[in-house]
């Protein structure tokens, strides 16, 4: 089996602009894919959405891409429901990426691994370890300064407001990474004498992330 081999060079990294008018979500299956329904939602196969989620709490501040869709009904493209919560209720807003960063110089992911939860019993003498909740997950960027770069501007400003932003990785074999985080950009100024004027960027993930190959 060949790899496709995702390199950290020539990545698009974008950031929420706009969010549609929410649309009722009706129902959610428990299958693979998820089959989404809300009436008469108006979407096109390819448009990425943001999913907020009462229930199936493992779509709740998901984003998704959208898939065979009907009048009233459409594919969560990839994303295997089957044993997902219960759906109760929710709404799905279509995501407008339409500002781009360029400024961004290194990237680091920490977290979101399982917390162990130690098993131990007085009838055994093999303790086991079972997965617990996921660690909070946070990406970290080092930034070059820049306060009139439209990407920090809009981080700032959801900074500012403390409001969660979805954020899309596309690779440039095609990847693509999206999912939704509460942005951290004081627009800070960091640096040494001689080197470029840097800030720090961080982005914690709201939910799990979503993965496309293409």
């Amino acid at each position: 089996m060949s790899l496709t081999i995702n390199l950290w060079t020539k990545v698009g990294v974008k950031i929420q602009s706009q969010l549609a008018a929410a649309d009722t979500v009706t129902a959610i299956t428990k299958a693979n894919p998820a089959v989404l329904s809300a009436t008469a939602h108006g979407w096109n196969n390819g448009d990425l959405i943001l999913l907020k989620i009462t229930g199936m709490r493992q779509l709740d501040y998901r984003v998704a891409r959208v898939a065979n869709k009907t009048i009233d009904t459409a594919e969560l493209e990839g994303i295997d429901s089957t044993s997902y919560d219960t759906f109760v209720s929710g709404t799905a807003e279509v995501i407008t990426f339409g500002t781009s960063c360029a400024t961004l110089q290194d990237v680091n992911g920490s977290g979101g691994d399982a917390e162990p939860i130690l098993i131990k019993t007085i009838h055994e003498d093999q303790d086991f370890e079972l997965p617990g909740n996921r660690s909070p997950l946070v990406y970290t960027f080092g930034s070059l300064w820049d306060p009139s770069d439209a990407a920090l501007v809009a981080l700032n400003g959801f900074d500012n407001s403390k409001s969660p932003a979805a954020i899309a990785f596309e690779f440039a074999n095609g990847g693509k990474l999206y999912f939704c985080a509460y942005p951290s950009a004081s627009l800070a100024a960091n640096g040494q004498s001689g080197a470029p004027v840097t800030t720090p960027v961080s982005l914690r993930v709201r939910n799990r992330l979503t993965a496309y190959a293409s």
